[in-house]
């Protein structure tokens, strides 16, 4: 089969690599249909990821036909079209019982490696490092799926690929991103970093109870999306100074009830905040901690990866701002954003900027990290 593979920095390619088999009963194998490049790709991309290997095969956003199952699969036959979440969970451990899916106790084989770097291991991650479990990604013409029972959903026929694809991970990330917000009705929420989850972390907060959203970028066409689709007031600049200036105004010396960092260490783009694993300040948080109202909320559905330099931490403790993160915890959204969708209270597909061949994956990385063409999703066709 045909799939994106990393060989370093800057370096994807697609190559013929063997097709997957199942090695689990509880397996199933799926034939790609629409598969997408998420930021956090760009970690990858970037060189910031430890632990990955020349010619894994990358992607953590995928959806397809079911073509093979494995004997002990109940849930789907050949012939359903399934989303998959990018988390990988064995649905009966502790942290599983707790719906705490991306902490799965038993879902990464390279539990050991994974402690090194963490201090404890969690849940494995479709195309994500050997140190999440070495898993080959959706940016392939086909996809090995474990524990097919306890992550994939069915889709209806009633919905296209196009709305069903954010499933497997930035719509659940985006809502769960709001709710560890604690957004409570009347609320105003800023957003720090309008890329594709920080536009569903806007949506999600409506949906939440926000009375107020303000969205923080330097990136036009994310900012005009943040406008058009998110009915969010914006922030045209990232400058530190400015921003806390404009919340200040905007809140009347209070600070946003809610603040959520969309940004994390992101890999990319030489505009905007301060966006790389050694940077001399993570822009976005320090924003946020100086900015929140005092006992303020603060959600990190932003990716981290190591270290963070000259956090100004003392502001967050000194003014009791309540700090909560961590990878989605997918199985525990799919059924009832599904079922948002479904009726119609969100369509995700208002983000796909760009729509791309597999074959075309390397120019594709490149688009979308340099945020090229109004670049803010891109979508690919095996």
């Amino acid at each position: 089969m045909r799939a994106l593979c990393y060989y370093g920095n800057e370096d994807v390619r697609i190559d013929n690599v063997p097709d997957p088999k199942i090695e689990d009963q509880r397996d199933i194998i799926i034939k790609v249909t629409s598969t997408a490049i998420c930021g956090s790709d760009l970690h990858i991309y970037g060189g910031l990821m430890p632990t990955m290997e020349k010619g894994d095969i990358l992607g953590h956003e995928f959806m397809g036909e079911v073509v093979e199952i494995g004997k002990d699969v109940k849930k789907f036959k050949k012939g359903d079209r399934v989303v998959i979440p990018f988390t990988i969970a064995c649905g009966h451990c502790n942290y599983c019982d707790e719906d705490l899916f991306s902490l799965c106790d038993n879902s990464n084989p390279n539990e050991d490696l994974c402690k090194e770097n963490l201090g404890h291991s969690i849940s494995g991650l479709f195309g994500f490092s050997h140190m999440l479990g070495g898993f080959s990604g959706g940016q392939a013409e086909y996809v090995r799926v474990p524990y097919a029972d306890v992550g994939p959903i069915k889709v209806p026929d009633s919905l296209s690929d196009d709305q069903a694809l954010f499933l497997s991970d930035i719509f659940p990330t985006g809502y769960m991103g709001a709710e560890n917000a604690n957004i409570k009705k009347g609320d105003t929420v800023a957003v720090w970093g309008c890329g594709p989850v920080g536009q569903f972390a806007i949506q999600s907060a409506w949906m939440l109870g926000a009375k107020r959203v303000i969205a923080i970028d330097v990136v036009k066409e994310r900012l005009d999306m943040a406008e058009k689709h998110g009915k969010a007031e914006v922030i045209r600049t990232v400058d530190a100074d400015e921003v806390y200036s404009k919340l200040m105004e905007m809140t009347k010396g209070k600070g946003p009830d809610c603040c959520i960092d969309a940004v994390g260490a992101e890999a990319h783009g030489a505009e905007g905040f301060q966006k790389n694993l050694d940077a001399s300040q993570p822009s976005a948080l320090a924003q946020i901690f100086k900015s929140c109202k005092k006992a303020g909320n603060v959600s990190i559905p932003g990716v981290y990866l190591g270290k963070v330099k000259e956090l100004p931490f003392g502001i967050a403790m000194n003014k009791s701002l309540n700090l909560k993160m961590g990878q989605t915890h997918m199985q525990h959204y799919l059924e009832p954003l599904l079922k948002k969708v479904v009726e119609g209270k969100i369509d995700p597909s208002f983000i796909i900027t760009h729509r791309m061949k597999l074959e075309d994956a390397p120019e594709a990385y490149k688009k979308f990290r340099n945020k090229e063409d109004g670049c803010v999703k891109v979508v690919l066709t095996p």
